[in-house]
Formats: C-alpha cells, sequence, structure tokens
C-alpha cells in the first residue's frame, strides 16, 4: 500500500530567486568595475614606465650619437687626445687639454664664490630673516634664475669687464702681482677678461640655484630640533653646525653638485667673457677657452676632423658631469653610512 502521507520537497520562493539574482548582478559588477580598475592602473603603469624609459632612450641615443661622431678623433688620438694643448684646424691636429683647464678652472672658481654666498643667504633667510624680509628677498634670488644666459654674458662683457679691469685686476696685480709665490696668479695683460672673469660670471649665474635648494632644505628641518638645540643653550651658528648642517647634509650635497654641473655646461656666458684664446692659462688673468665655449664659437664652420673633434669635446663634457653626479652619489651615500643608516 501506498503511503498517503505527502512529502514535502524544499523550494525556493520568489523572493529568494530576486535576491540571488540581485546578488549575482552585484558579484558582477564589482568585478567589472574591479576589471577597469585593474585595466586603468596597468594603463598608468605602463604609461609612466613608458615616459621614464623615453628619458632613459633619449640619454643613451645622445651618448650614442656622441660617441659615434667623435669616432675618428678618438681613433686617430687616443687617450693622448686628452692631454695634447695643440689645436691647429688647418693640419687638424686637436687636443682638449685646453678646453679641459679652462672648463675645470671656470666652474671652480664659480663654486668657490657661490657656494659661501648660497649659504649665507639660506642661512638669513631660514635663521634670521625679519618676516616681512623673507618673501621679497628669496623672490628677488629666485629671479636671478630666471635670466637668460645670454644676458649674463652682455652684462659681463660691457659692464662688468671694464668695472672688474679698473678696480679689481690693477689693484691684485699691483698688491700680489710681485708676491714670490702667488704673483705669477695676477700676472697678465689688464683687459676685463679671462678664467677669473668668467669664474665670477658663473658665479651669480649658479648662485641663485644653490641658494635655493639650500634655503629648501633649511626649512625642511624639524622645527623641534631648532628649539631643543635653542633650549640647551646654543647659538644660531651652533644650531646651524650640529643640528640643521647634519640633517639636511643630502640636500646641501645635491644643490652644490646641481649649481656645478650648470656651471660646467654654461656657454654663452662663458663664451663673452672667458677670452676664447686657445692656449693654457697662465694667471687667473689670463684669456682662456672652456668646452662649451669652443662648441659656441667653431660648431657652425666645423667640417672634416674638426666636425669630429667638436663632439668628441662634448662627449667629454658628459663624460665630467657624470663623474662630478657619480661622485656627488659616493659623497652622499658615505655620509649616509656614517650615520649608520
Amino acid at each position: 500500500m501506498m503511503n498517503d502521507r505527502t512529502m514535502t520537497l524544499p523550494h525556493s520562493t520568489p523572493n529568494d530567486t530576486a535576491e540571488s539574482q540581485v546578488s549575482e548582478l552585484l558579484v558582477a559588477r564589482r568585478k567589472s568595475i574591479a576589471g577597469k580598475l585593474h585595466l586603468q592602473d596597468l594603463v598608468f603603469h605602463r604609461l609612466t614606465q613608458s615616459f621614464s624609459l623615453l628619458v632613459l632612450f633619449a640619454l643613451a641615443g645622445i651618448i650614442i650619437s656622441l660617441f659615434y661622431n667623435a669616432l675618428p678623433t678618438f681613433t686617430k688620438f687616443g687617450l693622448h687626445f686628452l692631454w695634447y694643448v695643440e689645436w691647429d684646424i688647418v693640419n687638424e691636429e686637436f687636443g682638449a687639454a685646453i678646453s679641459i683647464v679652462g672648463t675645470v678652472l671656470s666652474a671652480g672658481i664659480a663654486m668657490l664664490i657661490s657656494i659661501p654666498l648660497a649659504f649665507g643667504i639660506a642661512l638669513f633667510l631660514t635663521e634670521t630673516c625679519p618676516l616681512w624680509l623673507r618673501r621679497p628677498l628669496g623672490t628677488a634670488i629666485e629671479l636671478l634664475a630666471a635670466i637668460p644666459s645670454i644676458i649674463y654674458g652682455m652684462f659681463g662683457l660691457f659692464v662688468f669687464a671694464p668695472i672688474y679691469a679698473d678696480f679689481l685686476q690693477v689693484p691684485l696685480q699691483s698688491v700680489l702681482g710681485g708676491l714670490p709665490l702667488v704673483g705669477w696668479l695676477f700676472g697678465g695683460a689688464i683687459t676685463g677678461l679671462g678664467i677669473l672673469a668668467a669664474g665670477i660670471i658663473l658665479a651669480f649665474m649658479v648662485l641663485p640655484f644653490v641658494a635655493a635648494v639650500m634655503r629648501d632644505v633649511f626649512e625642511i628641518t624639524p622645527p623641534i630640533l631648532r628649539e631643543s638645540a635653542y633650549g640647551l643653550g646654543c647659538t644660531t651658528w651652533e644650531v646651524v653646525r650640529k643640528v640643521v648642517l647634519p640633517y639636511t647634509q643630502k640636500g646641501v650635497i645635491g644643490g652644490i653638485m646641481l649649481g656645478l654641473g650648470r656651471a660646467l655646461g654654461e656657454t654663452m656666458a662663458v663664451t663673452f667673457v672667458i677670452g676664447n684664446a686657445n692656449r693654457l692659462p697662465t694667471s687667473l688673468f689670463s684669456p682662456g677657452t672652456s668646452i662649451a665655449s669652443v662648441l659656441a664659437n667653431e660648431f657652425g664652420e666645423a667640417g672634416g676632423l674638426h666636425f669630429n673633434t667638436l663632439f668628441a669635446l662634448g662627449f667629454l663634457l658628459f663624460c665630467i658631469t657624470f663623474v662630478v653626479l657619480f661622485i656627488a652619489k659616493w659623497m652622499i651615500n658615505r655620509a649616509e653610512k656614517a650615520k649608520g643608516f
């Protein structure tokens, strides 16, 4: 006999079905949104990566093009090209020693002048300057960086050179020119042009860059560190030397190297005031030349091996800048290791 009991089977109600459908739609929507976000992140990542790689490709292209065009010069002269002082366009005898010496000397003089000035400016703006003067003075210094280099060159040739010759070269030569050890540094003709004049003009060009970086890194020093040092009785100089400088050492070195890179590669301002003489300088007043000024003066009419030699000078300038940046990075890493980071 069959059982009269009826078995109740589980079944879904319309409400349960609707809830499951809504849940599935929500899950699908979330997956769709997550997919879109993932796609956006992937596109953004690849786009920014392409920007970075573009810079590397451009840098590699510059290096390859410089070396390729400079290869005939390096093949003919070899390493002798670095210390050879001859520069004879007619007989195609070229050496880079004169240009390298002029570049290093003018940039070195510029940094010797600009670093103390920039440090003093940054120290004054961040530590002792009145609030009402801080902003206009800082803006005025930063505006110096916006002046085109050719304006510095014109100012150096037509305004600075006559004043420099009458009020600096003449007194220095008359007072120091006869001394036994340093007298040779101040010999030569009084023309207002030369290695020292180029270094001074370069110093005023790189000054706003170095001062702006130093000021910015000085300002990021936590106020509590300054206040603690002052609370212990430290003077302003002690606070700067023992608190601010150790805390901002990396940024200070970076600012100095930024200025040095600008000084090494400056073209038009140096071309106006360095004298453009293809001979080794015998004093600070002697005219000389730099890699950038040689390129500016001779590239338009160069041909043959002369053309390749100018590319070789450009490649050497790139190498000098690379060495400077490498030394800066090494100094920063050494300072961080000394601190135990």
